[in-house]
């Protein structure tokens, strides 16, 4: 679901026409949820007939959804009261997080879920791992590389953690698959909370007070060029990866965030939240809608 929202983003600036304004104007017109909805009510049918085909069915299926939601037609519910027996028929909502009426439903079931599979009070570490320019597309034309991406990250990480504790340390993990930059282009890249600490192999538990994040550009520069010369293993990809070896000789982008987030539980799963499943764009990023053009900011 969050590559599917992700996707949906990248073609919100080509669904209808975008002001220019640098400064925030005052709306001329109320922007309500009714009007996120209302924009693809007008909209999304000739969006679908001109790029449909580089949607993928997840995208498509979110916008059906939230085009439905609270429609009686979709399904509902019916009341009946007792005393005098008047009949309320309530129609079902959609509960995704791409729908602005339901995404606080759908967030508050998420952070619920996750909170309960983390560890109570165990500190956790933000990693962000990043794929070059010149190898996102390779992710783009086949996206089942984007699930060994995930499995590169970790493998990374753990080993990262041993090299420097000098013992072998499972950790725990809670990798986010992000596909769009802020821009809403395409650019695959990881974020990763990972606990500050890891379990030896005589099962103790080794605090890791301090990470030298240095290293970690070049371990995941080795980790991603490899993997991608076993998976996709052409002579087009092994001279992209040596010139990328050349280019990057201090390896690839590979942030730690200095310091611990939120302890586990649902402090932490609300952190993460705001990378998973937060909505498509905040109301208060569109300005005005004339029913044939979007301001936004």
């Amino acid at each position: 679901m969050t590559l599917s929202l992700r996707v949906a983003r990248l073609g919100w600036t080509r669904l209808a026409g975008r002001g220019t304004d640098v400064h925030m104007p005052t709306p001329t017109t109320r922007v309500d949820k009714e009007t996120f909805k209302q924009i693809f009510r007008d909209h999304w049918e000739a969006f679908w007939q001109r790029e449909g085909h580089h949607l993928r069915p997840e995208v498509t299926e979110v916008v059906e959804k939230m085009l439905g939601c609270g429609d009686p037609a979709r399904g509902y519910s019916t009341y009946l009261c007792e005393h005098c027996l008047e009949e309320k028929r309530v129609a079902f909502s959609c509960k995704s997080s791409f729908c602005l009426s339901c995404c606080k439903v759908y967030i508050d079931q998420w952070v619920r879920h996750i909170g309960q599979t983390l560890y109570e009070g165990v500190a956790y570490r933000h990693v962000v791992l990043t794929v070059p320019e010149a190898l996102r597309m390779t992710f783009f034309h086949d996206r089942s590389l984007l699930a060994d991406l995930m499995q590169c990250g970790v493998q990374m990480l753990g080993e990262a953690l041993s090299w420097f504790k000098r013992c072998p340390l499972e950790a725990g993990y809670v990798v986010v698959l992000e596909t769009g930059g802020r821009a809403g282009h395409w650019n695959p890249h990881l974020h990763i909370l990972m606990t500050s600490g890891g379990v030896t192999p005589q099962h103790r538990w080794l605090e890791v007070g301090y990470f030298p994040f240095e290293v970690l550009h070049k371990k995941w520069q080795y980790h991603l060029c490899t993997m991608l010369k076993a998976r996709v293993g052409t002579q087009e990809m092994k001279q992209q990866i040596d010139a990328l070896w050349r280019k990057y000789r201090r390896g690839l982008v590979a942030y730690l965030e200095k310091g611990k987030v939120p302890a586990g539980g649902q402090g932490l799963a609300y952190y993460l939240a705001k990378y998973v499943v937060s909505p498509p764009i905040s109301l208060r990023r569109i300005l005005r809608y004339d029913g044939q053009r979007v301001r936004d900011w």
